[in-house]
């Protein structure tokens, strides 16, 4: 007999794939469009917006609909306390590149991410031996200071639970204009169709290879088809803060971008990738 709770689960990766579906409908007008504008004017489009928009877990807001979306919208809660800091100064870099950099990362070695955000520190360690192409991306993105001033842009907390971030356009739909391949989709960890508390994985826009700069952090084990690149795993620590950003709760779907953003003011002052 089919439980409340499996049921609830169940509608909630629905919802998910017919955002999903309508996004990357959205992707290919996009493209369309894109391609006659070009034409029309003679002028050489350089990377697609579509593209980008294949963020992470749910590179959901996609401006008009294209993104790297894998999450349900979280349900609306009562604005909470916001738990965090105030951002440090500084702006969020625009930056885009043609093709996904050289891969350098030492598969032997062990590599770190660390998120200080304005609502703590989260630590990462990465998965370089069997998510090089994706280690790799994060160590070039961070280096250049990609994420620095961004925002996490997406918390859900119904039938999927997680934190999305990696976006510089806070809508879900930004990008690096380049894209990286599916790895890892055979991890141990990701055991009856559930990506476990902790996890990091890589928000796609449905398709195979699509992932870009959009992650998504696992504040409880969420069951998701093995379609998101697994690349690294939270610190205790690092859960701690990820929890107190989910208690803070989510608010109600922006009507533009369909984002459910976390109460919480969850800024990335500044990420690093270290090699140990």
């Amino acid at each position: 007999m089919v439980t409340q709770e499996q049921r609830k689960r169940q509608l909630a990766r629905e919802k998910f794939l017919r955002q999903q579906q309508r996004r990357t409908a959205a992707r290919r007008k996009a493209r369309m469009r894109n391609s006659v504008i070009a034409s029309v004017l003679g002028v050489v489009v350089i990377g697609s917006v579509a593209l980008y928009t294949t963020g992470a877990l749910k590179d959901d807001g996609k401006k008009t609909a294209a993104s790297a979306d894998v999450t349900p919208s979280a349900s609306a809660t009562s604005k909470a306390p916001d738990p965090c800091a105030k951002p440090a100064s500084g702006k969020v870099k625009t930056m885009t590149w043609k093709k996904e950099p050289a891969v350098t990362v030492d598969k032997s070695a062990k590599y770190t991410m660390k998120l200080a955000t304005t609502c703590g520190d989260i630590a990462i360690a990465l998965k370089a031996s069997v998510a090089p192409h994706t280690v790799n991306s994060f160590a070039f993105l961070a280096g250049k200071g990609y994420f620095d001033h961004t925002k996490c842009h997406r918390l859900t907390d119904s039938g999927i639970y997680v934190l999305q971030c990696g976006d510089p356009t806070g809508t879900g739909s930004g990008g690096p204009g380049y894209t990286i391949p599916d790895e890892n989709l055979k991890d141990k960890s990701l055991k009856g169709g559930i990506y476990p508390a902790g996890t990091v994985a890589m928000a796609n826009t449905g398709q195979k290879h699509t992932g870009g700069s959009q992650y998504f952090l696992v504040y409880q084990d969420s069951q998701l088809p093995a379609s998101y690149t697994p690349f690294g795993t939270v610190s205790a620590s690092g859960m701690k803060v990820l929890k107190k950003i989910a208690a803070a709760g989510a608010q109600a779907a922006d009507p533009t971008t369909g984002n459910t953003a976390p109460n919480a003011t969850v800024v990335i002052n500044k990420a690093t990738v270290t090699k140990s």
